[in-house]
């Protein structure tokens, strides 16, 4: 099972992906919570690059083609493997990311992002993608706090003005209305168990939990 966490900044999916992990956990599931841009050390490597600096570090083709390199690096060495050997990956960020972000958020062809997709993944796609929509402003306004205090700060992307971010949001909820039977959107201004409780309930409603009833 290939589960995946998507969202703009702030809103909590990193949150709710190891929640869920932990749930499976208990219950006896082989699991690998990951991440993007990231997840293996090639990978991680380039994440660096991306998320530290100023707004103009990268030209828009440049922070793609990086993207698709650690997104490469991190199919091949860390998700690709435990899905073979039948394990759960929960991915916070995956390909969608690079739709909102670079895609609606940044202006790169669609169509060229699906074929560096095909390339680069090939037709597999997540079983199932949680989208977690907030208000822009707050989901900032989280981030910034969550990153006080960190000696590298990750805040390229947060950094970037208001209107790039409404994008991201806007381009989320497009990507979730058009693939309705793979996303499922969640508010993320509500309480982080409630949301983890949406979430159980929506994959025993897919039939991928046969558990008889919800942990409280």
């Amino acid at each position: 099972m290939f589960i995946t966490f998507e969202g703009g900044e702030g809103t909590g999916k990193s949150t709710q992906a190891l929640i869920l992990a932990e749930t499976l956990k208990k219950h006896n599931i082989n699991v690998v919570l990951t991440r993007e841009p990231g997840g293996s050390p090639g990978a991680e490597i380039i994440r660096n690059l991306l998320v530290t600096g100023s707004v103009d570090r990268w030209s828009t083709m440049s922070e793609v083609l990086l993207m698709y390199a650690a997104r490469a690096d991190h199919w091949q060495n860390t998700i690709k493997p435990a899905l073979d050997q039948g394990d759960w990956v929960l991915c916070d960020r995956f390909a969608d990311s690079t739709v909102a972000y670079q895609g609606y958020g940044r202006g790169v062809d669609l169509e060229f992002l699906q074929v560096l997709y095909q390339h680069v993944i090939g037709n597999t796609e997540p079983n199932f993608t949680f989208i977690f929509d907030l208000d822009v402003q707050e989901g900032l306004k989280r981030a910034t706090a969550r990153m006080e205090g960190d000696i590298v700060v990750e805040g390229r992307f947060e950094a970037m003005d208001i209107e790039f971010h409404q994008r991201i949001k806007d381009g989320f909820l497009k990507i979730a209305k058009e693939h309705p039977t793979r996303c499922v959107t969640l508010q993320a201004d509500d309480h982080p168990r409630v949301i983890h409780r949406q979430i159980l309930k929506f994959l025993q409603e897919k039939g991928a939990l046969d558990w008889n009833s919800l942990p409280a």
